[in-house]
C-alpha cells in the first residue's frame, strides 16, 4: 500500500494511531512524499520513518519534527511555573526522540538525523534525505516508484479520502475557520437584533460550532481570538452608543491585531491567515457593523407605528354620546372606549391607556 503524504503535521495521538496501523499492516506500506512541493513535516516525519518503504519526490522536504503545544506556550507567572513547563517539554521531547529512534532502528534508517529533527527542528530536501539514508527511494511520480519497487506491472487501485475527512480538511483550513467564526458571530448578532428570524441564529450557531471544532485542531492564539471578539463588541457598541468613533476605531484596531496573531504560525509553520483576506474581512466587517447595525439602531429609535403601543396618545373621535363607555374611531378603526367625563358625539378625544380591548380616553380641551 502506498500512502501519498503532504502534511505540515498534526496531533500526536492521531499520528501514533496511524503508525500503529502501519506497524501492524499485513502488507508492506510505502509512504511517498509527493507531488513535488509537498512536505512531511512534524508528525509526517514520524509516519515516513515508520513505513516499510520511505520515498520522496524531487522538490519535497522532510523534518521539523519538534513536538509543540497547540496554541503555543502561555506566559508564565513565576519561575516555578516556568520550570514545570520546561520539565514537561523535556519529557515530551525525550519521549518523541525515543519513539522516532525506535522507528529508525526498526527500518534501518538514519536514527541520529531523526533525533536532530526532533530536538533541533532541522529539515532536509529529498536529495539530501536519500544521501543520508533518511529515505529509501527518490521518484518523480507513482509509476516511477512502483518501477523501483518491482511492482510496475501491478494494477493500481486508488482509494480516495472519504467525505468526512474532506470536510475536516476544509474547515481546518485557517482561512475557512477564520471566516466561519466571523460569520457565526455576525449571524448571532443579527438574530439577537431581530428575534424570531430563526435562520440567522441556526446558521450562526452551526458556523460557530464548526469554527470552535476547527480551532481545537489548529495552533490558535486565544489572545488573538479574544481581541477579535472584543473588536466586534466595540464596533457594535459604537453603533448603539455613539462615542465619536473612538469605540469603532478601537474595535477595528483590536480586530485587525487579533486577526494577525490568531494563528500561531511559529508553533506549526504554514498555518497562517493571508493578509489580503484579513484586510477584506476587516473592510467588510466595518461596513456591516457601522452601516447595517447602525441602521438597525436608528430603526429602534423610531416611533412605534403598529401594535398596542401605537395607540397610546393617539387621537380619537366619539361616535356617540355617552357618560361612561361608548364607541369612538381611532386611526380609522372602531374601538370601545371609557371616559371619566361625559362625551358628546364628534368630540375630540385622546387615548391614554389600554385595558384589554377597551381604550381609556380623556376629552381634549
Amino acid at each position: 500500500m502506498v500512502i501519498e503524504l503532504d502534511t505540515p503535521g498534526g496531533l500526536d495521538t492521531s499520528m501514533r494511531e496511524l503508525i500503529k496501523h502501519i506497524l501492524a499492516s499485513p502488507v508492506p506500506v510505502a509512504t511517498f512524499v509527493a507531488p513535488s512541493g509537498a512536505r512531511a513535516a512534524s508528525a509526517g516525519t514520524f509516519i515516513l520513518y515508520a513505513s516499510h518503504i520511505a520515498a520522496m519526490a524531487p522538490g519535497t522536504n522532510v523534518g521539523a519534527a519538534s513536538p509543540v503545544a497547540i496554541g503555543g506556550m502561555a506566559p508564565q507567572a513565576d519561575d516555578k511555573k516556568e520550570k514545570q513547563e520546561n520539565t514537561m517539554m523535556r519529557k515530551v521531547t525525550n519521549d518523541a526522540v525515543a519513539y522516532i529512534r525506535g522507528l529508525a532502528e526498526m527500518r534501518g534508517r538514519n536514527a541520529d538525523w531523526a533525533e536532530r529533527a526532533v530536538r533541533e527542528g532541522v529539515s532536509l530536501p529529498a536529495q539530501e534525505a536519500l544521501k543520508l539514508k533518511v529515505i529509501d527511494h527518490l521518484a518523480a511520480d507513482l509509476p516511477e516508484l512502483l518501477q523501483k519497487l518491482g511492482k510496475s506491472d501491478a494494477p493500481v487501485v486508488h482509494v480516495e479520502v472519504d467525505w468526512r475527512t474532506r470536510l475536516l480538511g476544509v474547515i481546518t483550513n485557517p482561512s475557512i475557520a477564520y471566516i466561519l467564526i466571523l460569520v457565526g458571530i455576525y449571524a448571532l448578532i443579527f438574530e439577537f437584533m431581530n428575534p424570531g428570524l430563526i435562520l440567522p441564529g441556526v446558521a450562526g450557531a452551526i458556523c460557530l460550532l464548526l469554527a470552535l471544532y476547527a480551532f481545537h485542531l489548529l495552533p490558535v492564539n486565544y489572545a488573538g481570538l479574544a481581541l477579535i471578539v472584543l473588536g466586534i463588541a466595540f464596533m457594535v457598541a459604537e453603533a448603539f452608543l455613539p462615542a465619536f468613533g473612538s469605540l469603532g476605531v478601537g474595535g477595528l484596531i483590536a480586530f485587525v491585531i487579533g486577526s494577525i496573531i490568531l494563528m500561531d504560525e511559529a508553533t506549526i509553520p504554514g498555518f497562517d491567515i493571508p493578509y489580503p483576506l484579513i484586510a477584506g474581512v476587516t473592510a467588510a466587517s466595518a461596513a456591516f457593523l457601522f452601516f447595517v447595525v447602525g441602521m438597525a439602531a436608528r430603526n429602534r429609535r423610531r416611533p412605534v407605528v403598529a401594535g398596542r403601543e401605537y395607540l397610546i396618545g393617539a387621537p380619537a373621535e366619539a361616535l356617540e354620546d355617552f357618560s361612561a363607555e361608548g364607541w369612538a374611531r381611532v386611526h380609522g378603526e372602531t374601538w370601545r372606549v371609557r371616559s371619566a367625563a361625559p362625551v358628546r358625539r364628534g368630540q375630540r378625544l385622546r387615548v391614554r391607556s389600554i385595558d384589554g380591548l377597551v381604550l381609556t380616553v380623556e376629552v381634549e380641551a
